[in-house]
């Protein structure tokens, strides 16, 4: 049976900010607000959490995850950025964009996308997310809430408790965040590839 917490958008309460991440520090498998839709977490470093997360959505091993990052330097860490790239993403972050950089040697071999040793990385403009990311001090591994044969993440924090609530360890409302996803840009060459329009307006990558 999964908590459900109701946490303030602009001003999340503390103590349910730490309930949270103990949660998640003990493997267990959320659900979080973002600038862009519902998404799920779990600790970067679980594989057991991973598993249950992959099971949920019947994800292949193929798979794109991505990093829940609080800022770039944190990014940096995660993914290899030289200058002129991080300049773009300074101007774009906090924003609703998902990065396919290449992945530093600090990223699990699990999480990479194999062939091309990529990973998905994203600083995300919710006062929510980034209270929790703040307070883990290190990213969240996540991937979207689409369920099998859906089109559009579930969008209702009680729909999906109600659905969701015996696979889930935490759900919290941090009321309407909208259908749409993220855009994803692949930085990981010199051309700028648009992979998925979302909410983030591209132009100013593909000029």
């Amino acid at each position: 049976m999964s908590q459900f917490f109701q946490i303030h958008p602009e001003n999340p309460q503390a103590r349910l900010v730490k309930q949270a991440v103990e949660i998640i520090k003990k493997g267990g498998l959320a659900v979080l607000p973002t600038d862009c839709a519902y998404v799920l977490v779990c600790h970067i470093g679980d594989k057991s959490a991973m598993e249950r997360m992959r099971s949920l959505r019947q994800l292949s091993e193929k798979h794109n995850y991505t990093l829940l990052c609080r800022d770039l330097s944190e990014l940096s860490n995660y993914a290899k950025v030289d200058n002129a790239t991080y300049r773009q993403l300074k101007q774009h972050t906090p924003g609703a964009f998902t990065f396919i950089l290449n992945a530093t040697k600090e990223v699990p071999k699990r999480l990479i996308q194999p062939k091309k040793k990529t990973i998905g990385m994203r600083v995300p403009d919710n006062a929510i997310l980034l209270a929790i990311l703040e307070e883990l001090n290190e990213p969240l591994m996540s991937t979207s809430l689409i369920m099998p044969g859906d089109e559009l993440p579930l969008s209702d924090p009680y729909d999906i408790r109600q659905t969701l609530e015996h696979s889930l360890d935490l759900v919290i409302d941090g009321g309407y965040c909208g259908l749409e996803a993220t855009t994803v840009l692949d930085l990981t060459s010199e051309e700028v590839v648009l992979l998925r329009q979302g909410v983030g307006d591209a132009a100013a990558f593909l000029e």
